[in-house]
């Protein structure tokens, strides 16, 4: 089935553009999104998603109140929620396999969901911004194109994307809205951002800088993200960056270096800083193994034994 938009299926769209042409309600969700004031977060009912990750649960999950991810700028945040189960699925998605990531989000919350339960599957997009070389539309393109494809109806209710999150601040464009979360218990959606992006911030960022592919990073029936197993090969070039001022990081490691938040270069920095340390990935991942981590009572993540 097509996506759909007020109960009607959408037309195949060449651009955002016509989308927002066409629905002129969709600006008007958009523009009320982000007008929202950010919502604080307490890093101990979070779980973080980083980019080419996604996570899904139910609103039964005591480890999980909101989940969030934040860092966007020509990526885009994805929310799939069905309404009748309230399992919902949230992911970062930065274009690097678009048409083949969508059907795991689908199936992330079709299978957390009961098929015949009343209820609907319910769309939210974020992210993206006019940016130069059009990266954002692009990418607004094929997500919108890939759940078209899929055979499930789904209702697209949020499309702050691309033009409709767009600000021009001293000269450049930048977007309006960098970060999200949604809450699991009540399938709220509201701007935010993050500073916990654990646990394991800097292994799964090495996961995503060294080619990693989208990863789901949490098994709800346990409550426990689980991290790899990752594979890298010792790469010592990547020292050069180490040594290279913020613009040039900016330059050739970003998507969009007049857009990226102030703490960009020196996560970067951090992250080929983790891979110098740990060249061999396998050191970090005893027997093959993922690393598991739960929460504790504290409302910590905490690694956890081998199961």
């Amino acid at each position: 089935m097509p996506l759909l938009i007020q109960n009607r299926g959408l037309d195949r769209i060449s651009a955002t553009t016509e989308l927002f042409d066409k629905y002129p309600h969709l600006q008007e969700n958009a523009r009320t999104f982000h007008s929202k004031p950010l919502v604080d977060v307490d890093p101990k009912c979070l779980l973080y998603v980083q980019q080419r990750e996604f996570a899904a649960t139910t609103p039964a999950d005591n480890s999980v109140s909101v989940i969030g991810s934040d860092d966007a700028t020509t990526c885009h945040l994805v929310v799939l929620r069905h309404t009748g189960s309230g399992a919902v699925c949230l992911a970062h998605c930065d274009g690097s396999s678009t048409w083949s990531e969508i059907p795991l989000l689908v199936k992330a919350v079709t299978s957390l969901s009961n098929v015949g339960k009343e209820g609907r599957l319910e769309l939210h997009l974020v992210g993206g911004f006019n940016d130069e070389s059009k990266t954002s539309h692009k990418l607004s393109h094929s997500i919108l194109a890939a759940f078209q494809k899929q055979k499930e109806d789904i209702h697209l209710e949020t499309c702050c994307i691309t033009e409709m999150n767009d600000i021009i601040v001293d000269g450049n464009h930048r977007p309006i809205v960098y970060g999200i979360g949604v809450n699991v218990k009540t399938g709220d959606v509201f701007p935010s951002s993050f500073t916990y992006k654990g646990p394991a911030e800097e292994l799964r960022s090495a996961r995503t800088f060294t080619g990693g592919q989208m990863a789901d990073i949490y098994d709800s029936s346990q409550g426990r993200v689980k991290i790899g197993p990752c594979k890298w090969s010792p790469n010592l070039d990547i020292a050069f960056w180490l040594s290279q001022n913020d613009d040039t990081i900016l330059k050739y490691l970003s998507t969009s270096p007049m857009a990226e938040p102030p703490h960009f270069v020196q996560h970067m920095k951090s992250t080929i800083q983790f891979l110098l340390e740990h060249p061999d990935s396998d050191s970090l991942f005893p027997g093959g193994q993922p690393q598991f981590y739960h929460r504790t009572e504290r409302g910590d993540w905490e690694r956890a034994t081998q199961s």
